[in-house]
């Protein structure tokens, strides 16, 4: 175990403990109100973060419990009144009780913390307890054991880095976009199928890792991440086979005559219309056609386009159109990789290069 004093010169330790002896004992005798970063990893402790901790160390601000083989960090964690970051990876961590109650609500850690990771742990469900520390800005639960993101995940809304890679993880929550700090978003060696197209909301984006999923399209929206700098997506399907399905369902007599009005510009008042009738109408999407102009409401064509990122890879992007008639017609050339249809190069134009600066597919 090392304590290290960072009011001394970088690299000066106050002590080496040797677990000879009770681990309670060591650090009471080794007590320092200076001590600034302790670090128990690597070395198998009995239980929880033994009684009297912040009182031994009251200006903590970094704790190191990764591998120590921890199920439970125990309740003396909510008295540290400065710790920012807490690292506890690979851990047994994940079972009832393994993180104190009343977590979110501890006057002094829940104000503190920015700093949490839990990669390599047990968690089948990402704790509650965490969406409530509002001031955190790093969240790391990696190789554990989720299935999903809850849509809860909204609250944290100073967070600047979600790693959430090697999970089990199927579909990503549109609430996820609502983040507006969000920088480096890391959802790789998962399960996850398709991108909601909301993600274009999260304007601080730099940095977006999907590889080692089944992704076998993009949202044509990713368009509008303005700052993204890295795009990660070897290992989906979209890089090794490209996935075109083209689906329309009729549109109903309701669709029929909200396109009509919409589209005709046919004037009304909200006294004219039902209320179902009026939110009906204000759910009308623009067709992305330039040729076009059209509107849909429920009944729309799904479309893959091929749209080159950096001028050396060309990456399938979804996208609606209001019916097959609108399509372009050169689009039916785009259905090789290779090929480049007038609609295409409309989005290519869209995008400039410093806009994706790395695109990793290999």
């Amino acid at each position: 175990i090392t304590l290290i004093d960072r009011s001394q010169p970088r690299g000066c330790t106050l002590a080496c403990i040797h677990l000879d002896g009770g681990l309670a004992a060591d650090l009471a005798s080794r007590r320092s109100a200076e001590t600034r970063r302790l670090v128990l990893s690597q070395r198998r402790l009995p239980g929880p973060l033994p009684p009297g901790l912040a009182r031994w160390f009251p200006a903590l601000e970094v704790l190191d419990v990764s591998g120590t083989g921890l199920a439970a960090l125990g309740s003396e964690l909510l008295s540290l009144p400065r710790l920012h970051t807490l690292l506890a990876k690979n851990n047994r961590l994940g079972g009832p009780g393994s993180l104190p109650k009343g977590l979110a609500e501890a006057p002094l850690l829940g104000r503190s913390l920015r700093v949490l990771n839990l990669s390599g742990n047990r968690f089948a469900e990402l704790p509650a307890a965490l969406l409530g520390l509002r001031g955190l800005q790093s969240l790391s639960l990696g190789s554990n054991r989720l299935h999903s993101i809850p849509p809860e995940i909204q609250e944290l809304r100073s967070l600047e880095f979600l790693y959430l890679g090697g999970n089990f993880i199927t579909s990503i929550p549109p609430e996820l976009a609502s983040l507006p700090s969000l920088s480096y978003l890391v959802l790789c060696d998962n399960k996850i199928q398709s991108v909601p197209p909301q993600l274009a909301q999260l304007h601080s984006l730099r940095s977006l890792s999907l590889h080692n999923n089944l992704l076998t399209y993009l949202p044509r929206e990713i368009l509008n991440l303005v700052h993204l700098e890295e795009l990660s997506l070897r290992g989906n399907p979209l890089v090794v086979r490209f996935v075109r399905d083209l689906t329309y369902n009729p549109p109903s007599l309701q669709e029929l005559a909200g396109r009509t009005i919409k589209s005709r510009n046919v004037s009304y008042t909200p006294g004219d219309l039902p209320g179902n009738l009026l939110r009906y109408l204000h759910l009308a999407s623009n067709c992305p056609n330039p040729k076009c102009g059209g509107v849909y409401f429920d009944s729309c064509v799904r479309q893959i386009k091929f749209v080159d990122f950096c001028g050396k890879y060309r990456l399938p992007l979804m996208h609606y159109l209001c019916s097959p008639e609108c399509s372009s017609p050169c689009s039916s050339a785009s259905q090789s990789s290779t090929s480049q249809s007038e609609s295409d190069s409309e989005d290519e134009a869209i995008v400039a290069a410093h806009r994706m600066q790395k695109v990793l597919l290999g």
